[in-house]
């Protein structure tokens, strides 16, 4: 992940869980920041499974507790124009990653990785479970990770302003 990102796709599996939730986050955060009007930020899936689909009602609860709306985003697939539409193209965890690395046209110019590789306090931890069997906690941990990551990029992007 070289340069300051202009564009980065969040990725997860279905897009009703993960990927939502840090677009949701990741906006809220540069807006905070100031750069949400200069990054662009969107979500898709790996799978085709849910697209058209609003994001997992308790996604959506546990998001808007804590201040981030994602009730108006809906699923979709990872497309093959995407790997040129975007800089950055972060997966939830690694089956995620060797899907989109499988996919990725030969002429994709977008960085593959990992969102929890921009983690500051969560430095050791590489995925972001996937909470769509579990409880209410499993929702939290993905916030609690995801913010990291956010927070991580959005301290990347300030510094590359500043250079």
């Amino acid at each position: 992940m070289n340069e300051a990102p202009r564009s980065i796709l969040l990725v997860c599996m279905g897009n009703i869980c993960r990927s939502p939730s840090a677009e949701g986050v990741l906006r809220a955060r540069l807006d905070a920041a100031g750069l949400g009007k200069q990054v662009q930020v969107d979500s898709a899936g790996t799978h085709g499974y849910h697209a058209g689909e609003a994001p997992d009602p308790r996604a959506v609860r546990h998001a808007a507790a804590r201040g981030y709306d994602l009730a108006r985003l809906r699923a979709r697939k990872v497309e093959r124009e995407d790997f040129s539409r975007f800089d950055w193209i972060l997966a939830m965890d690694e089956d995620n990653l060797a899907r989109l690395r499988q996919i990725a046209p030969d002429d994709a110019h977008a960085d593959l990785g990992l969102l929890m590789d921009h983690a500051l306090r969560h430095a050791g931890v590489r995925e972001v479970p996937d909470p769509y069997y579990g409880s209410a906690a499993g929702f939290e941990r993905v916030l609690d990770l995801v913010e990291d990551a956010c927070d991580g990029i959005v301290a990347r992007l300030l510094r590359a302003q500043s250079l």
